[in-house]
């Protein structure tokens, strides 16, 4: 059965004897791990909590998480990890949105409770602590239950709902079926070639869809060691202790490793598989990438909450190939989709568009979530035909490599002329002394709408309008050029490090003065 429950089940009678979970102070093994979710689900059932029933999550990267996730799997009630770099208002309003009947906090983050936006929580909820406080603890729910036998889950049963969004807006519940869970996890064990003795670092937070990656470790019945909170040390002292051999990070994290000052002292021969995502990376660091890890295999990844999560891959081999062939301009692809995964380039019409032109990327397959929760009127206008609409612009080149250009949100239109900010930005940071580039759209009395760039500058670098216009030229064309900048010290960033361009909307949205003005 495609279910995360048989996933379990399979773990612990094929390796039972094998680390699950690596903990700095001692080893749980799947056989161990299995018992402990399984009482765990007995724990939830006696509190009240049946199958289809809901349950928060407030936490960092850890363990006990990882066992109320997968206790849900085991029981059917279903996880709703919460991002909590959110507001207290948003944070109620995926709560009271997914119908969630109990929370469970990390301790570190009980102060959130103290907040009146959650006060009605405060009754409702468990610590995922091996000691008890303001409420019942992890440990006493699991040392206090008999382990229940796994629910029978159908492969279509919700396993997990996914917030995204809710920096600005209505946030949108994604419904991730088991299917789709275990479908994905078996895409991506093929396509990077996942072993039993892999040890798999969650760095990514476990509220984000990037942590789904994981699950291919769960199927081969791997190694699993949790990253409470990312920082260059922390990360590369995990993988030289916990010899781990396959971890995701955001391209600003990657990057931020590189440039750690005692890098070269760790011992990072151990690291097999090292997967950067959410937006491509710049040749310079690429290179730097393939430099300081020569015998790892660096592969970019796509995907999207609402595909749990990996479309395609960029391969280690691939960037080998374009580096090779001095194809530049392929290190920004996105790769080629994984297998089982359906993948068209439309125009508004819905019709195809020829190789080579760009539309909106529309996807299907067998981890392609059913849709959002209660939200039949998006839910009609995203997934039509049996094709998930992602709302990404792209195109494929002649040999069915993927290039994302753009979300049509963030497409830019001046003086009638398509202007991708992806294009825009990938010009910018070429300059040596760019850190970081986002291209916006603002109001133009002319044009319609302007191309508005928000630059970092790299530490001591001192950088100046028309000095970056002229290093644009010759790189894109002339009405894609921004002619206004703003300068700050750094993008804002969501928690995976994706620029979150609705904050620089806001902040720098007003109509662009003329020129000279």
């Amino acid at each position: 059965m495609l279910t995360m429950s048989s996933a379990l089940a399979n773990a612990r009678r094929n390796a039972g004897s094998r680390v699950a979970i690596r903990e700095p102070d001692r080893d749980y093994t799947w056989a161990e791990h299995v018992e402990r979710v399984a009482r765990l689900a007995g724990g939830l059932r006696a509190l009240g909590l049946d199958a289809g029933a809901r349950i928060g999550i407030l936490s960092r990267n850890a363990f006990r998480q990882a066992e109320l996730i997968h206790a849900g799997y085991w029981s059917g009630i279903v996880p709703v990890p919460v991002n909590v770099r959110l507001a207290p208002r948003e944070i109620a309003f995926v709560l009271e949105d997914a119908g969630c009947s109990m929370l469970a906090v990390d301790p570190a983050l009980l102060g959130l409770l103290e907040r009146e936006e959650l006060a009605s929580w405060r009754g409702r909820f468990y610590l995922l602590s091996d000691r008890p406080g303001a409420a019942p603890s992890h440990e006493e729910l699991i040392g206090g239950a008999a382990a229940i036998a796994p629910r029978d889950a159908g492969e279509d049963d919700d396993a997990i709902l996914l917030y995204t969004g809710g920096t600005t807006g209505r946030a949108k519940g994604v419904r991730l079926t088991h299917r789709n869970v275990v479908a994905n996890g078996l895409q991506v064990g093929l396509a990077l070639g996942i072993r039993h003795d892999d040890t798999y670092l969650h760095v990514a937070p476990m509220f984000h869809s990037a942590d789904l990656l994981a699950t291919a470790l769960t199927l081969a019945g791997a190694t699993h060691v949790y990253l409470p909170e990312f920082s260059p040390p922390a990360y590369l002292g995990a993988i030289e202790r916990s010899r781990v051999t396959f971890s995701m990070l955001a391209p600003t994290m990657l990057i931020m490793v590189l440039q750690h000052p005692e890098f070269a002292r760790y011992d990072l021969s151990s690291l097999r598989i090292q997967v950067y995502g959410s937006s491509p990376m710049a040749e310079s660091w690429i290179r730097r990438a393939l430099d300081a890890l020569p015998a790892t295999s660096v592969t970019q990844g796509y995907g999207l909450t609402e595909t749990a999560p990996i479309l395609s891959f960029f391969t280690h081999r691939d960037h080998l190939a374009a580096l090779a062939d001095g194809n530049s301009a392929r290190l920004a692809c996105a790769g080629k989709t994984l297998p089982g995964v359906d993948l068209r380039i439309v125009d508004d019409a819905g019709d195809d568009v020829p190789r080579g032109m760009s539309g909106e990327v529309i996807v299907r397959g067998p981890n392609v979530t059913p849709g959002y929760y209660g939200l039949p009127e998006v839910n009609r206008e995203t997934f039509r035909n049996g094709w998930f609409h992602t709302g990404d612009v792209g195109r494929e080149d002649e040999d069915g490599f993927l290039y994302l250009l753009d979300r049509k949100k963030d497409m830019i239109v001046t003086g009638g002329e398509n202007v991708y900010s992806s294009e825009v930005e990938a010009a910018l940071v070429t300059h040596p002394g760019v850190a970081e580039a986002a291209v916006i759209a603002v109001p133009d009395d002319t044009y319609g709408e302007a191309v508005f760039a928000v630059v970092a500058a790299r530490p001591g670098a001192a950088l100046a309008e028309a000095e970056l216009i002229a290093h644009c030229r010759g790189r894109i064309g002339g009405y894609k050029i921004p002619r206004r900048f703003a300068f700050v010290e750094a993008l804002p960033k969501s928690a995976l490090g994706k620029v979150l361009k609705a904050d620089l909307r806001r902040r720098f949205g007003a109509p662009a003065a003329p020129p000279g003005g």
